[in-house]
């Protein structure tokens, strides 16, 4: 067999795994976290994030199928995690809204379904949080209005929360 229909083979071999891991990972984590009794938001954000990691392998896995060197591959690693790192200090960035999600996931005491009012003297919004993502949260106001706010907006400012009561 030629070395081309080697590669092709392996990818489809990567790639068969990758759909099946895709899916398995998503079954598996999702029921995980329900009996962790995390709520939806935050499993669709956990779920999100170890599918981009798994994508993010198959690729690496591909890219050595086909024979990319390995310096290359470390040049490419590398400046993907310079960027990031940029995200971290760039305040109206996309990247910066990204990274500031994975730190409202884990540090920060917003759920879905809270109420959150900002305190800040010059911009007056408040609702109930519908939706937390990669980019924004949204809030849902007593006008039935969406409000998106930059999830780096939730570092630079103030916010009261009120939960939901649940009742037993």
């Amino acid at each position: 067999m030629g070395a081309f229909k080697i590669q092709i083979i392996e990818t489809l071999i990567i790639m068969g795994f990758y759909v099946i891991l895709f899916f398995v990972f998503k079954i598996v984590i999702n029921n995980f976290l329900k009996k962790a009794e995390l709520e939806s938001g935050r499993r669709r954000m956990a779920i999100r994030s170890i599918q981009l990691f798994t994508t993010i392998t198959a690729i690496i896995l591909l890219t050595g199928v086909w024979g990319f060197k390995q310096n290359e591959i470390l040049l490419f690693a590398s400046s993907i995690l310079t960027a990031l790192g940029i995200a971290f200090f760039a305040q109206w960035s996309l990247l910066s809204n990204i990274t500031s999600s994975i730190l409202i996931f884990f540090n920060h005491p917003i759920k879905v379904g809270d109420h959150i009012k900002v305190l800040h003297k010059d911009i007056h919004y408040e609702g109930e949080v519908t939706e937390l993502n990669y980019f924004f949260v949204h809030l849902k106001t007593e006008n039935n209005e969406i409000i998106t706010i930059p999830n780096s907006h939730f570092f630079e400012k103030s916010f009261s929360i009120s939960r939901k009561t649940e009742k037993p």
